[in-house]
């Protein structure tokens, strides 16, 4: 089954008192285009985490993020309690010293000291975290590729029915090919015959009609076509990372109609090619989303 390269995926875990969030989100592309945000703890490990959505995910332009959020009475930044009665004892005993009078409101004053309230420690990742936030990714990935395989279902539903249409559409031609032929061969010798003194070799008028008749045979568009749209089909079959290949072959059905189209100087015949280019056109459409 074929895949779409739109997509989401979202997964929460939780260490400690820390919940680690991974989001990761698809559109088409060309190709792979990924651009990540990445909390700062775990920006050592960007090459690792670019290696496996790349992996997984093949084609697309492709947003990921990791975010962390901590309980907010864990991460309260602490008092320095050393540092206060250092500060406090400093000020009693230069009060002392030189007369000036010690704080009214001590709590105040403190506070207000450099380093009180300020947080020194730096994060370091463990192995025991990275395997818990790579739990997050993994996941977030798994249910993005989940959601590719749901919009590739119906991708492939909505192709089925376009390449059915166009099939359709194709047997419909076959009833105006005889009739064109009678049309044109009547309408050339009603010409002939409103030309009064012109007499011509009905012979030679056969042989030219029979040489116009076959510059105008769709005979071989209509063939290449039915066997694009068999190949569609089988494309599809093979399962995802197909998508170029259905284009190409969308393309190609796109001469064939073009080229039927050009040949059909009949209304009817012209009216049948419109509607086999509106049901290739939203193939085309469509196909540009499928991995």
């Amino acid at each position: 089954m074929i895949q779409s390269m739109t997509g989401y995926g979202k997964a929460t875990v939780t260490y400690g008192t820390k919940k680690i969030t991974a989001e990761v989100k698809s559109l088409n592309s060309k190709a792979l285009d990924l651009s990540t945000r990445i909390a700062p703890i775990y920006r050592e490990k960007e090459m690792e985490i670019r290696q496996m959505i790349s992996v997984a995910l093949e084609r697309g332009k492709v947003d990921f993020c990791i975010w962390i959020e901590r309980d907010a009475s864990a991460d309260a930044t602490p008092v320095n309690g050393a540092l206060v009665a250092n500060y406090y004892g400093q000020i009693k005993d230069i009060a002392a010293r030189t007369g000036i009078p010690e704080p009214t409101d001590w709590w105040s004053t403190l506070l207000r000291m450099p380093d009180v309230m300020t947080r020194t420690e730096i994060e370091v990742l463990d192995e025991e975290e990275w395997k818990v936030a790579r739990k997050a990714i993994e996941e977030a990935v798994a249910n993005l590729q989940a959601f590719r395989r749901q919009e590739g279902e119906a991708l492939e539903k909505k192709f089925a029915e376009k390449i059915d249409n166009i099939e359709a559409l194709l047997a419909d031609i076959e009833p105006y090919e005889k009739m064109r032929v009678e049309k044109i061969r009547a309408r050339i010798v009603d010409s002939l015959s409103s030309i009064h003194g012109v007499e011509y070799d009905k012979n030679r008028l056969e042989q030219e009609l029979i040489y116009y008749i076959e510059k105008l045979d769709i005979s071989e568009e209509k063939q290449r076509l039915t066997n694009h749209l068999r190949y569609f089909r089988e494309t599809m079959a093979e399962g995802h990372g197909q998508g170029k290949k259905l284009g190409f072959i969308a393309q190609e059905m796109g001469r064939e109609i073009n080229t039927t189209g050009s040949k059909s100087n009949l209304a009817e015949m012209q009216n049948i090619v419109v509607k086999m280019k509106d049901e290739l056109e939203q193939i085309k459409e469509q196909v540009l989303n499928a991995l």
